[in-house]
């Protein structure tokens, strides 16, 4: 899905972003100092960097300088206001304190990727999905999707390999104000399994919500 460069001095936090990220279809890179991450960065191109602040040899916030054209997420444990504005206004995407919730890891990083990664035209197995005009395809042949049907679609591919919610897919196709049940979100995905032969490839996960597997 996406090269992250996870530059962290913490071999235990390091590995656990590393299997998280991973396992939810990242290809990662690590750096335990900001000389390791200059090098890797000349050597590889990388869609993202996972930077710590308190590295060893350089400051955060000195090293954020190199990466020029690459969006950046620091993740560090200091929580100052004066380092997080310093952070934000130096270019970063967003800032994160550590201890740090996984799922929310998750959700920033593909919330910056998609700023980065915009694809206007999506493959699902027979279905071709045009993001940009809210149009599905099969053999050619347009499949009509109410709004509600598309919205959610797109919520699931934007964040494909990764489990969401029924209320956070409740909270993209319907809006935050929206006071429906969550029941809304079942009949909707069936809705999109049936029209677009999606029933191997949207899972449903026991409790919780429902997944995009690509």
């Amino acid at each position: 899905m996406a090269k992250l460069l996870i530059v962290e001095d913490d071999p235990a936090i390091s590995e656990l972003m590393v299997r998280t990220l991973s396992v939810n279809g990242h290809q990662c890179l690590t750096a335990r100092r900001g000389s390791e991450a200059v090098s890797v960065i000349k050597k590889q191109t990388v869609d993202l960097v996972l930077l710590d602040i308190n590295l060893p040899d350089i400051s955060g916030f000195q090293l954020m300088k190199r990466f020029e054209q690459i969006p950046v997420i620091y993740v560090t444990a200091r929580n100052d206001i004066l380092d997080r504005v310093r952070g934000l206004d130096g270019g970063a995407e967003d800032y994160i304190v550590k201890p740090f919730h996984i799922q929310e890891l998750l959700s920033r990083v593909h919330v910056v990727l998609r700023r980065y990664q915009k694809e206007s035209v999506v493959s699902l197995g027979k279905t071709m999905v045009d993001l940009i005009n809210y149009k599905a395809y099969q053999n050619g042949k347009e499949i009509p999707l109410t709004k509600q049907e598309f919205e959610l679609l797109k919520a699931l591919i934007y964040n494909k390999n990764l489990t969401l919610t029924r209320e956070q897919l409740l909270n993209a196709a319907w809006g935050w104000d929206y006071d429906g049940d969550e029941r809304t979100v079942d009949v909707h995905i069936q809705r999109l399994r049936k029209k677009l032969d999606l029933e191997h490839s949207i899972k449903t996960i026991y409790k919780t919500g429902y997944r995009l597997e690509i």
